[in-house]
């Protein structure tokens, strides 16, 4: 292709981005889908995990493996709803919440960096856009 198509440069970025975040999340033992997902719960009250999926974008079965993951390494507890007998709490634990934190200082510098390097003007226009895009897609306007 001569030119850059729209997908082609999303794509090309949310991978360079994902790339960047799994090297840092690497420093500590972590991934991008580690962090994303510690901070999907909520610190203190936990977090109802059909509705961590809704918050990362995931697929329940890709979400069900991260979980997995996250109990493996000590990072969260799963509890009983006490308000819906079949759902289940997700909590995280010290050490989760000490990675939560870790993944919060990471999103926010990376944010605050693009802030500094891309005028507020274009920042707000990408936001538009981002968004119209996904307007056009969930309510079904390309395919």
């Amino acid at each position: 292709m001569r030119e850059k198509t729209i997908d082609y440069m999303l794509r090309a970025t949310w991978q360079a981005v994902a790339r960047m975040y799994n090297e840092e999340a690497s420093k500590f033992e972590g991934s991008m889908a580690i962090g994303f997902a510690l901070l999907s719960i909520d610190k203190e009250d936990g977090t109802p995990s059909t509705f961590i999926s809704s918050r990362m974008g995931m697929e329940a079965t890709s979400l069900t493996r991260t979980l997995r993951t996250l109990e493996e390494k000590g990072l969260i507890t799963k509890k009983k709803n006490p308000e819906d007998g079949r759902g289940v709490l997700i909590y995280l634990t010290p050490l989760g919440k000490e990675m939560r934190e870790q993944s919060k200082i990471t999103v926010l510098k990376f944010n605050e960096v693009v802030k500094q390097n891309i005028p507020e003007e274009k920042l707000q226009h990408f936001m538009e856009v981002a968004d119209a895009i996904g307007d056009l897609i969930s309510e079904k306007k390309i395919f």
